[in-house]
Order: C-alpha cells, then sequence, then structure tokens
C-alpha cells in the first residue's frame, strides 16, 4: 500500500510516495526550501508543488514542527510564522490540493511512530523518546510502543534558554560549533530529559542522524541506550505517510 507523506521542516519542506508495507518512501524524495517568512499560504503552496511533482492524487500526510491536535490545529509554531497558530491546516491544505484527503500531525511524533514501528524502536519495551535535532528539537515519547503526543521537550529550558537555542543542528551552525562541544551541550540536554523521564532508549533522529558516527561516541554518563534513527531523514515523511493510512 502507498500512501504519500510530507515533512515539513524549518529549511525544508520534503515528501515522496511511502510504501507502508516496507516501510520505506517508494519513490525519491523532492524537497523545496520552506519559505521565509513560513506563512500558512506560503508552506502551502510548497507542500502543493511536492505533492503535484509526483503527480499524487490520494490521501496525503503532513507533518508539522509544532502541536497539532484533532489531526489538524496548529497550536505552536516555533519555527515557521507565528500566524499558523490556531489554523486549520488539514483544511487549508487539502483545499491548496484540490479536496485531497490531509491528515496533519507533529513533525517528531510521525518520525517517532515510524521509528517503532520500522525503526529503531521496533519491539522495545519501555519508555522510548526519539529526539530530532534540525532546526529545533522535537520529542516523541512512548511507553510500551504507545505515543503520548505533542510533547515538545524541545523547550525544556536548559541553562536559562530553551533547550533547542542550546543543542539543535541550527545551534551547532549558527555557533559554528566543533562536534565535540556540541556533544556537550546534547550530553546535558539529554541528562535533564532522563532525570525527568528514565527512558530505556533514546532515538537521535533528524538530518543529524546520519553523521552519528561524528557525535554519539562523545556522549558520555548518560544511563540509556542511545542509537540513531534508522530511517534517518526520512522518518517523518514515512510517520506522516502511517497516519494518513490510519486515518482512512
Amino acid at each position: 500500500m502507498h500512501i504519500f507523506g510530507v515533512d515539513i521542516g524549518g529549511s525544508g519542506i520534503k515528501g515522496a510516495p511511502v510504501d507502508l508495507d516496507l516501510g520505506d518512501l517508494a519513490d525519491e524524495r523532492h524537497k523545496v526550501l520552506t519559505p521565509h517568512p513560513a506563512t500558512p499560504d506560503a508552506v502551502a503552496d510548497g507542500v502543493k508543488e511536492v505533492v503535484d511533482h509526483f503527480g499524487w492524487t490520494g490521501p496525503v500526510g503532513i507533518t508539522f514542527p509544532g502541536v497539532v491536535t484533532g489531526g489538524a490545529t496548529i497550536r505552536t509554531a516555533a519555527n515557521v510564522d507565528k500566524s499558523w497558530i490556531d489554523v486549520d491546516a488539514r483544511a487549508l491544505v487539502g483545499e491548496r490540493l484540490g479536496g485531497l484527503p490531509v491528515t496533519v500531525v507533529n513533525d517528531a511524533d510521525a518520525a517517532g511512530v515510524a521509528e517503532v514501528q520500522f525503526g529503531a524502536g521496533r519491539d522495545r519495551r519501555g519508555t522510548v523518546i526519539l529526539l530530532t535535532f534540525g532546526t529545533g528539537i522535537g520529542s516523541a515519547v512512548f511507553s510500551d510502543g504507545v505515543l503520548v503526543p505533542n510533547t515538545e521537550l524541545g523547550h525544556l529550558e536548559l541553562n536559562g534558554h530553551d533547550a533547542e537555542t542550546r543543542a539543535s543542528t541550527k545551534a551547532k551552525e549558527d555557533h559554528e560549533l566543533t562536534y565535540e562541544h556540541w556533544a556537550r551541550r546534547v550530553t546535558k540536554y539529554l541528562a535533564h530529559v532522563e532525570m525527568l523521564f528514565s527512558p530505556e532508549l533514546f532515538i537521535i533522529g533528524g538530518g543529524v542522524s546520519r553523521k552519528s558516527a561524528k557525535f554519539l561516541h562523545l556522549i558520555e554518563g548518560i544511563r540509556a541506550e542511545i542509537v540513531p534513527a534508522q530511517l534517518q531523514n526520512n522518518a517523518g515523511i514515512v510517520g506522516a505517510a502511517m497516519r494518513a493510512a490510519k486515518a482512512q
């Protein structure tokens, strides 16, 4: 079964048809840059461009970098334009796509459900936390495979700041940090999350997951197992498609 997934991020909007039997992309993904400012109309145009690239005419799952309630309504917008707040994204994007069925889910939650079903979290019990490091830090928390939605742990306070302003991949790039320096910040963040949730497993996702060999060994003193996301930066696309299929 193929369903289309789109992952909206702070820097790019990427999507592809997903083979839900394999938990992998059925075609090479297509990506466009996230518009700035990332207003609802501008982002919806970007989503349409990605979907139209494949001539897709079926259900579409979409991730959003913020809290999403009821598979539709945006409640927070940390890394896109604030005009997204209270927008019915399902209706907006569905209309832009000519009436195609649309499901909207938090981006990290989508990545998490994909990793728990097909990747690093498969068959893992207890508390599993996926953290996506990119423009911000997204989170997905699972208890015995069941998602606790919209956790937004990237906004925990760390040394008087939002954690994602200190430990995201964007923070690493903005401050020109070495992997060693950045890993120290990530370690402090993981220690804080571990103190609060005592997980058995941390899954590190986002684009930086494909570079895990450069930094995971530098993270020390964390009791939980730490592994990279197996689906890497495609996890959000796969998870979005999974949610769209479930909604049908």
